[in-house]
């Protein structure tokens, strides 16, 4: 596993983040396309919860201790408890960039670290370098989805146009 690699997509996954979010109205952020879907401050403070409190942390312990108990995590129900679609996006925004920098920095004072060593969580057995590869596609899919509301929100507020000239959504339909 080429740590360097993962290291430096997901410092580059900050600015791509940072791109999707960045002076997108109150309004905008807020918005979801249906009510069992999440809003982009949702998804901003998703990613935040996760950053501290299942990736880094899972993977530090499974480096570390890999007998030792991961500590339980409720990440759609977080999004409920905590509020995250009454934040502010700047503070969100910012907590998040702040704890990928913290990962970062933890993330490149790692030496040798075995990848193999794994832990049984809750959704199974788990090699160390499975949570850092699920980390990184973990970025992308909320990218992908972030993606989405933008795409989403202006079909919504095109009306009464439409963006089907731009060409199909579907991940299945190729793009010309």
């Amino acid at each position: 596993m080429n740590l360097d690699y993962f290291i430096e997509r997901f410092s580059n996954n900050c600015g791509v983040i940072e791109s999707l979010l960045r002076d997108v109205s109150a309004d905008q952020v807020r918005w979801k396309p249906s009510p069992d879907k999440w809003s982009m401050l949702e998804v901003i403070n998703h990613l935040y919860d996760e950053e501290r409190e299942d990736f880094r942390q899972r993977l530090e312990l499974t480096l570390a201790n890999p007998t030792q108990s991961w500590p339980p995590i409720d990440p759609r129900g977080w999004v409920v408890n905590r509020g995250y679609n009454v934040r502010e996006l700047d503070k969100s925004l910012n907590n998040f960039l702040a704890e990928r920098e913290n990962s970062l920095t933890w993330l490149q004072q790692l030496s040798s670290p075995n990848w193999e060593n794994s832990n049984d969580g809750p959704n199974g057995h788990l090699a160390a370098g499975d949570l850092l590869a699920s980390w990184l596609a973990h970025d992308f899919l909320h990218i992908r989805q972030l993606t989405r509301l933008h795409w989403q929100y202006v079909g919504a507020n095109a009306q009464p146009y439409q963006t089907t000239y731009a060409g199909p959504w579907k991940e299945s339909d190729p793009i010309s």
